[in-house]
């Protein structure tokens, strides 16, 4: 019987090949990574599930609270730091690798308790923004610092250099991308086969639940599951679902190492779509199938989510519900209406990956700002792509009431929304068609199972309930 944690998901060598770039780059002072610790829920001793912080998980692979790690570039040298577990740790965990066992493993054989980290933290650290009260108090007191300055002091350069590396995975990422995505289809599937009229929307997400305990993994987010698709993240779950509803499932797993899935389907409750729901899938897919054809290298994600806007709008004239000249309508933001988000984000070890270093970093790096139009200002991803790159793909068609009266009211973009037609669809919800892909040299590659998108393939499987 063991109860310890899972190896790290990658060789020694991966680990210190890692930090080696990661220390050419710097090229002086330190770079203190900081682990976290468990967070209680209600109590001290009540946890919530212990999550470790991506960029420690990707440069020292230990899934173990309260470990740090220090890359020293004036050395050459790689120090982690934690203590062993004493025996009343040991009688409620049982038996936990020694600090010297975990160095092992991830190429590392410079061990401090964490008691002597400042012997050898110098004047140049580097350290990456805090985002846990936890982190404010351990770099103030590890670096002798005001509390308030902590986070303004975060290296810009740290930031950019591993918003760099981590961005580009590699071979064996894209395989754990793999799992973590197969997992995540097969949710969806299960999801998609169980729902039926008078069901609660909470059951399903009981069955997505189901199928990551039988992986045993968790959730890679908290699921997004409802028949009101049209609010974009919509986490409450108490509705009952009925014929003629659709339901806008978003969700996804981890794999064991962590590297998240991230997946939408917008299926009907009965065994097929109404005309009207039909009429909008279809323009959704069509706009998903043109973003995915389009992923190269070197093609700007801002260009291809412009072009999936111009195909929408292309779609919503057809229907009435839009007018006037296109390329001036997506100019303008009109499209935003409709579709007020991103085309998609990379994804990787967290499924917004890296967010918490800076989403201009890893979205939009030094090549241009990001935008502050209505819709466009939440694209967070718009920078040229490259080989290496992971991501989602996830154009949505949303008719949120709130939004159309607000523009309404105010006579925004009259010259290219119809709202009087537009009237008759502020019940209608939303729809989110999303995948994972890599970019290849060559294009990209579906990430996972594939599953069900199109209106004929869902209704296949909805018509075998």
């Amino acid at each position: 019987m063991s109860i310890m944690p899972a190896s790290p998901a990658f060789s020694a060598t991966t680990y210190q090949q890692r930090r080696k770039v990661l220390r050419e780059q710097i090229g002086f002072g330190q770079i203190l990574i900081l682990g976290n610790g468990e967070s209680s829920r209600n109590f001290k001793d009540n946890w919530y599930p212990f999550r470790q912080d991506s960029s420690f998980l990707y440069y020292f692979g230990i899934d173990l609270p309260d470990i740090m790690g220090v890359i020293d570039c004036e050395n050459d040298k790689d120090y982690l730091i934690g203590d062993d577990l004493t025996i009343d740790h040991i009688i409620w965990t049982g038996p936990q690798p020694t600090m010297s066992e975990l160095g092992d493993k991830v190429g590392i054989d410079a061990i401090l308790p964490s008691n002597k980290i400042q012997t050898i933290i110098g004047n140049s650290t580097h350290y990456l923004p805090p985002y846990r009260g936890e982190h404010y108090r351990q770099l103030s007191e590890i670096l002798s610092r005001d509390i308030d300055e902590i986070e303004t002091d975060a290296s810009l350069p740290l930031i950019k250099a591993i918003v760099e590396q981590r961005n580009v995975k590699s071979t064996d990422e894209v395989i754990e991308l793999h799992k973590a995505t197969n997992i995540t289809s097969a949710m969806h599937l299960a999801v998609m086969q169980s729902a039926r009229p008078d069901m609660m929307e909470y059951e399903l997400v009981g069955v997505a639940k189901r199928i990551a305990a039988e992986h045993n993994v968790e959730f890679s987010f908290p699921p997004i599951l409802s028949k009101f698709g049209q609010t974009l993240h919509n986490h409450y779950h108490g509705n009952a679902i009925s014929e003629g509803d659709m339901v806008l499932y978003d969700g996804g797993a981890e794999s064991h190492s962590y590297y998240a899935g991230d997946m939408t389907r917008t299926f009907p409750v009965g065994k097929q779509y109404t005309n009207r729901q039909k009429e909008i899938y279809q323009i959704v897919y069509d706009c998903h199938r043109g973003a995915v054809e389009a992923l190269a290298p070197g093609k700007r994600y801002m260009d291809i989510h412009l072009d999936v806007a111009r195909t929408m709008v292309d779609g919503l004239k057809a229907l009435g519900l839009m007018k006037g000249d296109t390329n001036e309508a997506v100019q303008a933001g009109a499209h935003a209406l409709f579709f007020p988000h991103g085309l998609g984000h990379m994804i990787g070890l967290d499924v917004h990956d890296m967010e918490n270093l800076g989403e201009v970093y890893v979205g939009y790096g030094d090549e241009f700002e990001k935008s502050t139009q209505f819709g466009l200002k939440s694209l967070r991803l718009g920078r040229t792509l490259q080989e290496g790159f992971a991501l989602t793909v996830e154009p949505g068609i949303y008719f949120i009431p709130e939004l159309i009266d607000k523009f309404s009211s105010e006579g925004q973009f009259v010259e290219y929304v119809n709202y009087d037609k537009l009237e008759s669809y502020k019940d209608f919800g939303g729809i989110r068609l999303e995948e994972d892909f890599v970019i290849t040299k060559d294009g990209s590659e579906l990430l996972g199972t594939p599953l069900a998108s199109s209106v004929e393939e869902i209704e296949a499987i909805r018509g075998g309930i």
